[in-house]
């Protein structure tokens, strides 16, 4: 019994220790956001094109050098939107001025002091800015991220993300239409 309770003690000992030893690290990020809408119920003939938008903000990281996992969060200002073309009309962009804010769960694999891996999940939090005649857009969104990506110097992270609303971006006033927003993101950040 005591040494279950002397091992227990340990494991206690070591938890608590390890966030101590964790690292809290600001930065800089911004990209590009390329968006594509899914269409759903539009009646006619549709034809959806990418929208290019960008990013940009601070950044806060957490990381536990042990287990190699970590905590990425952003407070960005993002254009994200959709082009769409009705048939036999112009083109109409729809777009989306806001603040994103994604909290990510990271996984880093080190492959020395001047290079390593992620790999990034986690919830992204979209609130829109702007209010669209014609349009009715969510002005609060849930979705997920999934990301990689490459740390150099220490300082330097270049990744890639995908973004999933988990319902729709807006509906389409007069219709039963909505649309919802996936977009790829591609960032660049400097740790301070």
């Amino acid at each position: 019994m005591k040494k279950i309770f002397g091992a227990l003690m340990i494991a206690v000992c070591i938890g608590m220790a390890m966030p101590v030893q964790a690292q809290i690290h600001f930065g800089v990020k911004g990209g590009l956001n390329l968006s594509k809408a899914s269409l759903s119920d539009i009646p006619g003939n549709f034809k959806k094109d990418n929208f290019t938008g960008f990013f940009i903000g601070p950044m806060a990281e957490v990381n536990i050098p042990i287990v190699g996992l970590g905590v990425d969060a952003s407070l960005l200002f993002a254009q994200r939107g959709v082009k769409v073309t009705p048939e036999g009309a112009d083109e109409y962009t729809v777009k989306q001025n806001g603040l994103d804010i994604p909290v990510n769960l990271k996984y880093n694999i080190g492959l020395g002091s001047l290079l390593g891996l992620y790999i990034a999940a986690g919830p992204d939090f979209y609130f829109d800015f702007e209010k669209k005649s014609g349009i009715d857009k969510k002005k609060a969104e849930v979705g997920i991220n999934v990301g990689a990506g490459v740390k150099l110097l220490n300082h330097l992270q270049v990744g890639a993300n995908y973004n999933i609303p988990l319902g729709d971006t807006a509906k389409i006033e007069g219709t039963d239409g909505s649309y919802k927003t996936k977009t790829w993101q591609v960032s660049v950040a400097y740790i301070f």
